[in-house]
Parts: C-alpha cells; sequence; structure tokens
C-alpha cells in the first residue's frame, strides 16, 4: 500500500448503523485539528455557504464511504467535492421514494432542467441544486455530463435487467467514472505547474495530455468502483426485482436474471458474479497503473478506490447470505483502508 504522505488524525467515528441503500450506488487528510461536520443549523455567512454545510451533512449521514474518503481532499476544495457527491447520493435514492417510475422522471427532470437554470422555482431553494451550481460556476465543469448522469439513472427507475456488460459499463461510466473526472478537474485547478509564474501562458499540449491520463484513471476508477458497489448492494436489488448482473454474463455461466432473482445461491449464479468481481479487479487494477501517472495533487480525488480490494474481498465470505445479506465491513475497517492510502495492485487487502 502506498502511504498517503501527511501526518493524520485517525478519526474513529462509533456509527455503526446499516448504511442506506443509496450508500451503494454505489470513489489526503492533512494534520489537523480533528474533524467535525458543520450542521446546517450552524450560522452561515450566506445561503450559498449553508448549501455546502448541507451537502456535507447529507454525506455524512448517508453515503459515509464518500464522506470519509473526501477528508483527505484538501479543505480549501473540499466543499466542492461534497457538492458533488450530494448531488450524486440524490439522483441515486430517487427510486427508493417513488412506487413507480414516472414520479421518478419527473423529479430527473427537475433536476435536468436546475442543471440548464430553468428549474421551477428556481435551485435556491434546494440546497445541494445551489451548491453544485455554484461550484460548476466556479470550476467550468460540464453540464452535459451531469445530465448525462441523470440520464443514466433512469435505468433504476425500471425493473429491466442489464442486457450485456457494454450497457452496465456505459451506465457506470456515466454514474461514477464523472464523478471521478470531475473531482479531478476541480483538484487539477489547485495543482500548478511546479516553478510555472501564476500570469504564465497555458500549454495546451501539456493540458491536453494531463486531461487524456486523468480520463483514462477517472474511466476505470468510476467502472472499478461502481462494479463493487453494486456486486455489495445485490441482496437489495434483487430484494426489488433489479439484476444489475449482465445478461451475456449469466448466460455464459448458465444462468439467468430470473435465476437471480429466485433467491437460491445457485453454482451458475455464484460463476457469474465470479466473472463480474475479476471485472472489477482488472480495472482496477488499470486504474492504480493510469492514476500513478496522474499529479500527486490529484491522488485525493481517487481515494475511494482504497475500499475497493476489501469490499470485493469481503464479498467472497461464503458464509454470507447472498440475497439477504448486504456486503459491509465495520466502519473502522474502511477508516483504516482509507488512511493507508491507494493498494499498490488489484490483489491488495
Amino acid at each position: 500500500m502506498t502511504s498517503t504522505g501527511h501526518s493524520v488524525n485517525l478519526i474513529v467515528v462509533r456509527d455503526e448503523r446499516p448504511p442506506p441503500f443509496s450508500e451503494y450506488a454505489g470513489p489526503g487528510w492533512q494534520a489537523r485539528a480533528p474533524y467535525t461536520a458543520s450542521p446546517v443549523s450552524q450560522s452561515a455567512a450566506t445561503s450559498v455557504e449553508r448549501a455546502y454545510a448541507h451537502c456535507e451533512l447529507l454525506l455524512r449521514e448517508n453515503d459515509k464511504d464518500r464522506f470519509l474518503a473526501d477528508l483527505f481532499i484538501p479543505a480549501s476544495h473540499r466543499r466542492h467535492i461534497h457538492a458533488l457527491h450530494a448531488f450524486s447520493f440524490e439522483i441515486a435514492r430517487i427510486r427508493e421514494f417513488v412506487s413507480e417510475p414516472m414520479p421518478g422522471e419527473l423529479r430527473h427532470q427537475w433536476w435536468r432542467d436546475a442543471l440548464e437554470g430553468n428549474a421551477w422555482g428556481g435551485v435556491g431553494a434546494n440546497p445541494v441544486a445551489a451548491a453544485l451550481t455554484d461550484t460548476i460556476d466556479r470550476f467550468g465543469l460540464s453540464r452535459f455530463a451531469l445530465v448525462a448522469l441523470i440520464d443514466a439513472r433512469g435505468f433504476d427507475l425500471y425493473d429491466s435487467p442489464m442486457p450485456d456488460l457494454s450497457s452496465l459499463e456505459a451506465y457506470c461510466k456515466n454514474t461514477s467514472s464523472v464523478l471521478f473526472a470531475l473531482a479531478g478537474e476541480i483538484l487539477a485547478q489547485a495543482v500548478q505547474a511546479p516553478g510555472a509564474p501564476a500570469d504564465a501562458p497555458p500549454d495546451d499540449a501539456a493540458e491536453d495530455r494531463s486531461a487524456s491520463r486523468l480520463a483514462i484513471a477517472a474511466q476505470h476508477s468510476g467502472l472499478a468502483y461502481a462494479f463493487t458497489g453494486l456486486i455489495r448492494a445485490f441482496a437489495l436489488h434483487a430484494a426489488r426485482g433489479q439484476v444489475y448482473i449482465p445478461s451475456d454474463v449469466l448466460r455464459r455461466h448458465g444462468s439467468s436474471s430470473e435465476e437471480a432473482l429466485a433467491g437460491h445461491a445457485t453454482p451458475p449464479l455464484l460463476a457469474s458474479l465470479a466473472e463480474w468481481r475479476r471485472e472489477a479487479r482488472r480495472h482496477l487494477a488499470n486504474a492504480i497503473s493510469a492514476v500513478a501517472n496522474l499529479s500527486e495533487g490529484l491522488m485525493p480525488a481517487f481515494l475511494p478506490l482504497a475500499l475497493v480490494p476489501p469490499y470485493l474481498k469481503e464479498s467472497e465470505n461464503r458464509e454470507r447470505d447472498l440475497f439477504r445479506t448486504p456486503i459491509e465491513l465495520p466502519q473502522w475497517r474502511r477508516q483504516w483502508a482509507l488512511w493507508r492510502g491507494l493498494p499498490q495492485s488489484a490483489s491488495a487487502k
């Protein structure tokens, strides 16, 4: 394992409540005083600051993995990463609050309109939307990429099986890889070339190379992280009639989406899950290699990858009931994995 290179205060948060479903939809600490979240009720100078505080609290209470990993983001940019992750969480959990697709589609459309500046009532009444649009404007982030995330999440509103591995990869690129890419873009703007004066003209060729390396790292990171999150959530998906294991993978092992919902861990189904894990580890290996080519200042954006190996390892536990027990780790193990930093290989524990 690589070291983060920082002296840290390791804070063990003693909150072992099972995470909500949305945490699975399912991405360094600098020496500082013990971290305390900023409650929304705390006095804030502006409505935008209150919006960012809301995003922080939303992640702390609902997406603990992202929240803990974001502690490694430099404080000057952390709240902007919070806004991205809080937006992703809000879109991912829409399925939980609707009984049929149409209300979910309407909610998705509100978010599309919000990103385009046409939301009914404006974005000010929604703190996540307010913080997100402020972050987009500050860093020139792609609204198109975020609209694509919403479009991809439309799959979640229905019970159709995932048709094939290519479709799953497209889904994960738009819902997960994009978050790594945009977080990297935010941190990249904080990284200045060594020795370059602040007013130096941009080196277009160097910027293109850096953008290409970031895109490759983000793509594989998002696939590894999302595959792992979906494997973890297999029991929760099956309970509500959803199958994210690609149908072509299931057929290759003599299984089917119907068998994946039948409640029995058959050998063909287990073989299909094993292939899915191999795909996750393949993307993790590619991600680790790609991240190694990035500047050190971008590394915190990819720290959630540190959680992939232990989660995949836990998913191989044959004593766990595949259909009744979502894959989880004690929080101290997650914090320890993040503190140790990115793995050196896909097989690192």
